[in-house]
């Protein structure tokens, strides 16, 4: 990797982090608006699992329909955790990754797939909080 593609990188790394809080923002706000059912912590990380084992964005819905398909955890409809989920990486996620992928004068989608991976590993400790961890 020559000297250009290192800056690069490090400026795609230092806009992802920028972008954390606001990653972390919309996970916890999925995760505390939607509607879902008793989602297990177990078929989150199974999702999480998912985005880490692939190289597509297609793949991570798919997975996520599925999982709407086989039971009602997921929520169902528009107002659904699933819909909530498609909608963030097809709007507020993606947009962000075009935004720094612009800035940095790069392809956007290996950006908007690391954005993914973390917005849903941030989801997947939130819902643990809201399971276990959450004064009741």
């Amino acid at each position: 990797m020559n000297q250009t593609e290192q800056f690069t990188q490090l400026q795609i790394q230092k806009g992802i982090r920028q972008a954390e809080d606001n990653l972390v923002i919309w996970i916890q706000t999925a995760l505390e608006k939607s509607q879902y059912g008793d989602l297990e912590e177990s078929q989150f990380r199974n999702l999480v699992r998912v985005a880490d084992t692939t190289d597509s964005v297609e793949v991570i819905k798919n997975f996520i329909f599925y999982q709407v398909g086989r039971d009602k955890k997921w929520g169902r409809g528009k107002n659904s955790l699933a819909e909530t989920i498609v909608r963030d990486i097809d709007g507020n996620i993606q947009t962000q990754a075009k935004q720094i992928a612009d800035s940095c004068q790069t392809n956007y989608k290996p950006i908007w797939l690391e954005m993914i991976r973390r917005y849903l590993g941030y989801g997947s400790r939130h819902l643990k909080y809201l399971r276990d961890g959450k004064v009741k």
